[in-house]
Protein backbone atom coordinates (compact mmCIF):
# COMPACT_ATOMS: atom_id res chain seq x y z
CA UNK A 1 0.00 0.00 0.00
CA UNK A 2 2.71 2.51 0.93
CA UNK A 3 4.66 1.68 -2.22
CA UNK A 4 1.62 2.41 -4.36
CA UNK A 5 0.99 5.66 -2.51
CA UNK A 6 4.50 6.98 -3.28
CA UNK A 7 4.55 5.44 -6.78
CA UNK A 8 7.33 3.02 -5.89
CA UNK A 9 5.97 -0.40 -6.77
CA UNK A 10 9.06 -2.31 -5.60
CA UNK A 11 9.26 -0.66 -2.17
CA UNK A 12 8.83 -4.03 -0.45
CA UNK A 13 11.80 -5.43 -2.38
CA UNK A 14 13.92 -2.41 -1.38
CA UNK A 15 12.97 -2.91 2.27
CA UNK A 16 13.96 -6.59 1.96
CA UNK A 17 17.34 -5.53 0.62
CA UNK A 18 17.71 -2.96 3.41
CA UNK A 19 16.93 -5.49 6.16
CA UNK A 20 19.25 -8.08 4.65
CA UNK A 21 22.22 -5.69 4.69
CA UNK A 22 21.33 -4.47 8.18
CA UNK A 23 21.87 -8.02 9.39
CA UNK A 24 24.61 -9.00 6.89
CA UNK A 25 26.58 -5.80 6.13
CA UNK A 26 29.57 -7.59 4.59
CA UNK A 27 27.74 -10.20 2.53
CA UNK A 28 27.57 -9.79 -1.25
CA UNK A 29 25.98 -10.28 -3.66
CA UNK A 30 22.38 -9.82 -2.57
CA UNK A 31 20.45 -13.13 -2.61
CA UNK A 32 17.38 -13.38 -4.87
CA UNK A 33 14.58 -11.27 -3.37
CA UNK A 34 12.08 -14.19 -3.17
CA UNK A 35 14.51 -16.03 -0.88
CA UNK A 36 14.62 -13.17 1.65
CA UNK A 37 11.05 -11.92 1.39
CA UNK A 38 10.31 -13.61 4.72
CA UNK A 39 12.21 -10.76 6.37
CA UNK A 40 9.32 -8.35 5.88
CA UNK A 41 6.59 -10.74 7.01
CA UNK A 42 6.57 -9.38 10.57
CA UNK A 43 6.83 -5.66 9.79
CA UNK A 44 4.48 -3.52 11.87
CA UNK A 45 3.90 0.05 13.05
CA UNK A 46 4.78 1.78 9.79
CA UNK A 47 4.95 5.58 10.15
CA UNK A 48 5.57 8.31 7.55
CA UNK A 49 7.19 11.67 8.28
CA UNK A 50 7.69 14.83 6.24
CA UNK A 51 10.91 16.00 7.87
CA UNK A 52 13.90 14.79 9.86
CA UNK A 53 16.70 16.47 11.77
CA UNK A 54 20.36 16.07 10.90
CA UNK A 55 22.75 16.86 13.76
CA UNK A 56 26.42 17.14 12.92
CA UNK A 57 29.64 18.66 14.18
CA UNK A 58 30.58 22.04 12.70
CA UNK A 59 33.81 23.03 14.49
CA UNK A 60 33.73 26.66 13.30
CA UNK A 61 30.10 27.17 14.30
CA UNK A 62 30.05 30.24 16.58
CA UNK A 63 27.35 28.84 18.85
CA UNK A 64 26.22 25.53 20.27
CA UNK A 65 27.81 22.98 22.58
CA UNK A 66 30.97 21.60 21.04
CA UNK A 67 30.17 23.06 17.63
CA UNK A 68 27.06 20.90 17.07
CA UNK A 69 24.62 22.11 14.43
CA UNK A 70 21.09 20.98 13.52
CA UNK A 71 19.22 21.36 10.25
CA UNK A 72 15.93 20.07 8.89
CA UNK A 73 15.67 17.71 5.92
CA UNK A 74 12.30 17.79 4.14
CA UNK A 75 10.41 15.30 2.04
CA UNK A 76 7.00 16.87 1.48
CA UNK A 77 4.59 15.77 -1.28
CA UNK A 78 2.84 19.16 -1.37
CA UNK A 79 4.33 22.45 -0.22
CA UNK A 80 2.90 25.87 -1.04
CA UNK A 81 5.59 28.31 -2.08
CA UNK A 82 5.44 31.40 -4.29
CA UNK A 83 1.76 30.94 -4.99
CA UNK A 84 2.20 27.37 -6.28
CA UNK A 85 1.95 23.98 -4.61
CA UNK A 86 4.75 21.57 -5.50
CA UNK A 87 6.63 18.71 -3.82
CA UNK A 88 9.83 19.38 -1.88
CA UNK A 89 12.38 16.56 -1.85
CA UNK A 90 15.66 17.61 -0.25
CA UNK A 91 19.05 16.14 -1.15
CA UNK A 92 21.43 14.73 1.44
CA UNK A 93 24.95 13.47 1.93
CA UNK A 94 25.19 9.80 2.89
CA UNK A 95 28.17 8.29 4.69
CA UNK A 96 29.43 5.44 2.48
CA UNK A 97 31.14 3.73 5.43
CA UNK A 98 34.69 4.37 4.23
CA UNK A 99 37.39 6.46 5.91
CA UNK A 100 37.92 8.66 2.85
CA UNK A 101 37.76 12.43 3.52
CA UNK A 102 35.16 14.82 2.12
CA UNK A 103 33.19 13.78 -0.95
CA UNK A 104 35.40 10.75 -1.48
CA UNK A 105 33.68 9.19 1.52
CA UNK A 106 30.20 10.53 0.82
CA UNK A 107 27.36 9.77 -1.55
CA UNK A 108 24.56 12.10 -2.65
CA UNK A 109 20.90 11.14 -2.70
CA UNK A 110 17.47 12.77 -2.94
CA UNK A 111 14.95 11.91 -0.23
CA UNK A 112 11.58 10.75 -1.60
CA UNK A 113 10.12 9.31 1.60
CA UNK A 114 10.91 9.41 5.31
CA UNK A 115 9.43 6.51 7.21
CA UNK A 116 9.98 4.04 10.01
CA UNK A 117 8.83 0.52 10.78
CA UNK A 118 9.21 -2.15 13.43
CA UNK A 119 10.66 -5.58 12.66
CA UNK A 120 11.59 -8.28 15.18
CA UNK A 121 11.04 -5.79 18.00
CA UNK A 122 13.43 -3.20 16.56
CA UNK A 123 12.44 0.17 15.12
CA UNK A 124 14.15 1.20 11.87
CA UNK A 125 14.05 4.90 10.90
CA UNK A 126 14.59 4.95 7.13
CA UNK A 127 14.45 6.96 3.94
CA UNK A 128 13.60 6.00 0.39
CA UNK A 129 16.16 7.82 -1.74
CA UNK A 130 17.10 8.33 -5.37
CA UNK A 131 20.83 7.79 -5.72
CA UNK A 132 23.33 9.98 -7.54
CA UNK A 133 26.77 8.88 -8.73
CA UNK A 134 29.95 10.86 -9.11
CA UNK A 135 30.52 11.70 -12.76
CA UNK A 136 34.31 11.93 -12.33
CA UNK A 137 36.94 10.75 -9.88
CA UNK A 138 37.90 14.33 -8.97
CA UNK A 139 36.09 17.66 -8.58
CA UNK A 140 35.84 20.15 -11.44
CA UNK A 141 39.25 21.87 -11.66
CA UNK A 142 37.62 25.21 -12.56
CA UNK A 143 35.39 25.62 -9.52
CA UNK A 144 36.37 22.85 -7.09
CA UNK A 145 32.88 21.32 -7.05
CA UNK A 146 32.10 17.66 -7.62
CA UNK A 147 29.68 16.71 -10.39
CA UNK A 148 27.04 14.04 -9.80
CA UNK A 149 24.51 12.41 -12.11
CA UNK A 150 21.18 10.73 -11.26
CA UNK A 151 21.57 6.96 -11.26
CA UNK A 152 19.11 5.05 -13.43
CA UNK A 153 18.23 1.45 -14.08
CA UNK A 154 18.49 -0.26 -17.47
CA UNK A 155 14.97 0.86 -18.41
CA UNK A 156 15.74 4.51 -17.57
CA UNK A 157 13.81 4.71 -14.31
CA UNK A 158 15.34 6.15 -11.15
CA UNK A 159 17.63 3.87 -9.14
CA UNK A 160 16.12 3.89 -5.66
CA UNK A 161 17.22 2.40 -2.35
CA UNK A 162 16.21 2.37 1.30
CA UNK A 163 18.83 3.71 3.73
CA UNK A 164 19.02 4.06 7.49
CA UNK A 165 18.68 7.60 8.81
CA UNK A 166 21.95 7.12 10.69
CA UNK A 167 23.77 7.18 7.35
CA UNK A 168 22.60 10.74 6.63
CA UNK A 169 25.27 13.34 7.36
CA UNK A 170 23.48 16.57 6.44
CA UNK A 171 21.56 18.25 3.63
CA UNK A 172 23.21 18.72 0.23
CA UNK A 173 22.67 21.56 -2.25
CA UNK A 174 22.90 20.77 -5.97
CA UNK A 175 23.27 23.22 -8.86
CA UNK A 176 22.38 22.20 -12.44
CA UNK A 177 25.22 21.84 -14.92
CA UNK A 178 24.04 24.00 -17.81
CA UNK A 179 25.34 22.20 -20.89
CA UNK A 180 23.34 23.99 -23.57
CA UNK A 181 23.99 27.47 -24.97
CA UNK A 182 20.25 28.01 -25.52
CA UNK A 183 18.06 29.62 -22.81
CA UNK A 184 16.36 27.42 -20.23
CA UNK A 185 12.70 26.84 -21.17
CA UNK A 186 10.42 29.00 -18.97
CA UNK A 187 8.28 25.99 -18.02
CA UNK A 188 11.17 24.51 -15.99
CA UNK A 189 10.53 25.80 -12.47
CA UNK A 190 12.92 25.50 -9.54
CA UNK A 191 10.69 22.85 -7.95
CA UNK A 192 11.42 20.50 -10.85
CA UNK A 193 15.07 21.36 -11.51
CA UNK A 194 16.29 18.07 -10.02
CA UNK A 195 14.09 16.20 -12.51
CA UNK A 196 15.02 18.34 -15.52
CA UNK A 197 18.84 18.23 -15.74
CA UNK A 198 21.23 15.36 -16.30
CA UNK A 199 24.14 16.53 -14.13
CA UNK A 200 24.61 18.69 -11.04
CA UNK A 201 27.37 20.45 -9.14
CA UNK A 202 27.58 19.61 -5.43
CA UNK A 203 27.61 23.14 -4.05
CA UNK A 204 30.20 23.38 -1.31
CA UNK A 205 29.83 27.16 -1.22
CA UNK A 206 26.22 27.19 0.02
CA UNK A 207 27.48 27.68 3.61
CA UNK A 208 30.65 27.19 5.57
CA UNK A 209 29.38 23.94 7.07
CA UNK A 210 29.18 22.45 3.56
CA UNK A 211 32.63 23.82 2.75
CA UNK A 212 34.03 21.95 5.75
CA UNK A 213 32.22 18.74 4.76
CA UNK A 214 32.76 18.72 0.99
CA UNK A 215 36.31 19.70 0.04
Amino acid sequence: MLGEHVNQQNLEDLVCEFLFYQENPQETPLPPIPSIRWMIAGIARISVFHSAYAVFCAPTNPSGIGGMYRETIHSVPRLKSGGATNPRRDCVFLDDGSDEPGMRGLEVARVHLLFSFEAEGQVYPCALVHNFRKAYTDPDPDNGMWIVEPERTADGSRLMSVVHLDSMVRAAHLLPVFGRPSPIPPQIKFSFALDSFSAFYVNKYIDYHAFETVF
